[in-house]
């Protein structure tokens, strides 16, 4: 289905305050879906400046997305990289998945943002949104430790993403 067509509908979902039915339907259409994503749950209104989805879960344990109910009031193309961002959190919650280090799940999620490597459906952020992801995604890196065995294994990953930076 054409990104237009698209986005038509999750117009139409919003109207009909559909929220959590529109995030579905985009699941689906981007192929995100994953057998440890339980659903989604609406949580408060994002501010203009600030939008929170969040996995919630126990590890090994079908995951819930937390949406804010006017999550279809901002750029599709963002929404759909903050979903795939969050599905990504559902994978890596999965019994014979699990990645345990935090520092690890977020870098790997923001470089998804970067790459889409996992979901390639999902469209391109705008060079605004990358620069904020690739500068979460470096933060999360260095959190991992001066030279631990986890920057180690994302050494090449980060040269990437700090290309992409300075290509911006």
């Amino acid at each position: 289905m054409p990104f237009e067509e698209i986005e038509f509908t999750i117009k139409k979902f919003h109207d009909l305050e559909m929220t959590i039915e529109a995030a579905e339907f985009l699941i689906k259409n981007y192929e995100l879906e994953h057998p440890n994503f339980k659903g989604f749950e609406l949580r408060e209104k994002a501010e203009p400046s600030f939008i929170l989805f969040t996995t919630e879960g126990v590890f090994g344990k079908p995951q819930i997305i937390r949406i804010p109910e006017n999550t279809f009031e901002f750029p599709l193309v963002l929404n759909l990289n903050l979903l795939a961002h969050e599905m990504l959190h559902v994978k890596q919650k999965y019994k014979i998945s699990i990645v345990e280090d935090k520092n690890e799940r977020e870098w790997q999620a923001y470089y998804e943002n970067l790459f889409h490597k996992e979901f390639p459906l999902i469209p391109e952020l705008t060079d605004f949104h990358k620069k904020a992801f690739a500068n979460k995604a470096l933060e999360y890196y260095n959190r991992m430790g001066e030279n631990s065995e986890l920057q180690l294994k994302y050494r090449e990953q980060k040269n990437e993403v700090e290309q992409l930076v300075s290509s911006q």
